[in-house]
């Protein structure tokens, strides 16, 4: 078992915390005074580094820059009213983690390494932690193939790392959502259901063309029929339909395995809903609005927390919603809070003590 004292830590000599004001910060921007870095060579991973957050030294030819072998995880740290430092499920994020270097046909990333790793560098900028509500510490790790060799191959040599940033809300306002039936996120049999960089970046011309009519992001569909709802931009979804939860299965494999997704239905059902995991085709959605029984859409990610979705357009059909009278989505945002935050409980063993 690897622990903190098997790591190389050095600590920054000038703290950029001093530099930065932690009341108003957007999502991303900032990172903290440093960073954990390992490699793996020759079969196995090497020592674990924390040290300066830095720029990286790489070769024009590191394969990850020319064949995107590369994955990450989010995670998020939060602080207490006794100052102590907590993160959200991040064991579900490390499995998660292994299940996208798997597909990726990377190595496994081992859990002291990751845990312990994340634990060591976090308690080492835990004053980075806002203690504004709706703000934590955001938690990037990821992994790349850094072979210094240009041919299609999986890397023998790959950098694992951990960065820290402090961070805001990642949608300030509700959102207003294009359906998109043109262009496709995933297939069955695709990476979909893994957290690779490259599922990101083949998103951005889409959302591209959606923001250029004036919304925020899209909601994805099926790649065979358009018809079946999918994720919304970064996040899983749900509609709440009556007095039932429905969000997409996650059987084909092109939909990420959120934790707050997992969280969310969680709550949902304490709440006495009926949370149904399925297909759920876009005629449905529009037939519940127009019947009156569609109340609520709301994503759902660790960037994102809990985030409502105010209008979803479909075609020239647009559904619009009036946020302020909404009941479930804000009282799941609020439990969530709650227990990340230190305010109620955690009777699901979901916070890691850092």
């Amino acid at each position: 078992m690897i622990a903190a004292a098997d790591f190389n830590i050095t600590r920054t000599t000038h703290s950029k915390l001093n530099d930065i004001n932690l009341e108003n910060i957007p999502f991303g921007k900032y990172f903290t005074d440093h960073m954990l870095e390992v490699d793996y060579e020759d079969g196995e991973w090497k020592t674990v580094e924390i040290k300066p957050y830095q720029p990286l030294l790489m070769a024009p030819s590191t394969a990850a820059l020319h064949y995107g072998q590369a994955i990450f995880e989010g995670i998020k740290a939060y602080k207490n009213d006794k100052g102590e430092a907590y993160a959200f499920r991040p064991h579900d994020n490390f499995k998660r983690f292994n299940i996208s270097a798997e597909r990726m046909q990377m190595p496994q990333v081992p859990e002291e390494i990751f845990m312990e790793g994340m634990r060591t560098l976090i308690d080492l900028d835990k004053n980075w932690i806002p203690g504004k509500e709706d703000h934590s510490l955001y938690i990037r790790p990821f992994m790349f193939s850094s072979d210094e060799l240009i041919g299609v191959r999986p890397s023998e040599k790959y950098k694992f790392m951990i960065i820290l940033s402090p961070t805001g809300p990642y949608y300030n306002t509700p959102m207003r959502i294009y359906v998109e039936e043109t262009y496709v996120r995933a297939v069955p049999g695709g990476v979909g259901y893994a957290k690779a960089a490259g599922n990101y970046g083949a998103a951005m011309y889409a959302t591209a063309e959606a923001k250029k009519k004036g919304y925020d992001q899209v909601l994805w569909t099926d790649a065979y029929e358009h018809k079946y709802v999918q994720e919304c931009g970064t996040m899983n979804v749900f509609f709440i339909i009556g007095n039932t939860a429905i969000t997409p299965d996650l059987e084909a494999g092109t939909i990420l395995a959120g934790v707050t997704r997992d969280s969310t239905i969680t709550m949902l059902k304490e709440l006495g809903f009926n949370v149904e995991e399925r297909q759920l085709s876009i005629d449905d959605v529009i037939d519940a609005h127009k019947a009156g029984i569609l109340y609520e859409v709301f994503g759902t990610g660790t960037a994102a927390t809990i985030s409502y979705i105010k209008e979803l357009r479909y075609k020239d059909y647009v559904m619009q919603f009036d946020v302020e009278r909404w009941k479930t989505a804000p009282e799941i945002k609020n439990r969530l809070n709650d227990i990340r935050y230190g305010k109620a409980p955690d009777n699901y063993g979901w916070m890691y003590k850092i």
